[in-house]
């Protein structure tokens, strides 16, 4: 679990939230048809940019990820891979049949090397298979940014319909500010929905594409060292570099017996 995505998208949410009802109630911020505007209008904008199915991949997509904390470190990565090179170094490629892996793009990536498919032919697979992956991360980071970009534009396209609405009622004064107050509510829920929750979760998915991409071109380096047959050591040495320097300790695979 992300832990920190799910505190920051809530306490963002509440401080706005008990800000607005600081001094007045939750009616007083609640608007019915500029709410059906704003998400209404967003959703529409959201489905002339992209395709429906671009638009639930990208919502499963975020929420399988941006608050999972489902990634391996690099230094895990790292001496799982040294552990791997150890047993192929001692038992040869099909002493990895059995080994298992929480990492689905590792897995593969032994599964291939078991299966007997030239080096090659792994790393053209593994590299389609991270460019596939690259890819689904930025059409959902283009839909939630492009959410973010929308629902201001629309916010305030409501604001004017509920001028406009406004400006007819000017023969009573004392209807001018709480038909005020309706019409800026508009805005503020597309500067709500842009800036507390669809940029931020845009940026995170930024993010996690590339933490996982960094993950699987290591992997990818990995197994090539390891078909080829290089040293634990040499290999982990080369591998060093996924990591900061203060991180770099304990990479080392054990001593064999």
């Amino acid at each position: 679990m992300d832990i920190l995505t799910l505190v920051g998208l809530l306490a963002g949410i509440l401080i706005v939230v008990l800000a607005m009802l600081a001094n007045a109630t939750a009616l007083t911020f609640l608007n019915l048809p500029g709410l059906a505007i704003v998400l209404g209008g967003t959703f529409a904008v959201t489905l002339i940019k992209f395709r429906m199915a671009s638009v639930v991949s990208a919502f499963s997509l975020a929420m399988r990820t941006v608050f999972t904390d489902r990634l391996p470190r690099p230094a895990e990565l790292i001496r799982e891979v040294g552990v791997l090179a150890r047993v192929v170094r001692k038992e040869g490629v099909l002493g990895l049949e059995n080994h298992e892996t929480a990492d689905e793009f590792l897995q593969k990536a032994i599964n291939l090397c078991v299966d007997g498919h030239p080096p090659e032919l792994v790393e053209e697979a593994l590299l389609q298979e991270s460019q596939q992956t690259a890819e689904r991360y930025e059409v959902a980071e283009r839909v939630f940014r492009g959410i973010g970009e929308s629902a201001p534009a629309i916010g305030m396209l409501g604001t004017l319909v509920g001028l406009v609405q406004m400006l007819n009622t000017l023969d009573d004064p004392s209807s001018i500010g709480p038909a005020m107050a309706v019409a800026l509510l508009t805005t503020l829920y597309g500067a709500f929905l842009a800036q507390l929750i669809a940029l931020p979760l845009a940026d995170k998915l930024q993010l996690k594409a590339e933490d996982d991409s960094r993950n699987q071109m290591l992997i990818i380096t990995s197994m090539k060292s390891i078909m080829r047959g290089e040293n634990p050591r040499v290999m982990t040495e080369l591998l060093s570099s996924y990591v900061t320097p203060e991180h770099r300790t304990n990479l080392e695979p054990e001593r064999e017996a």
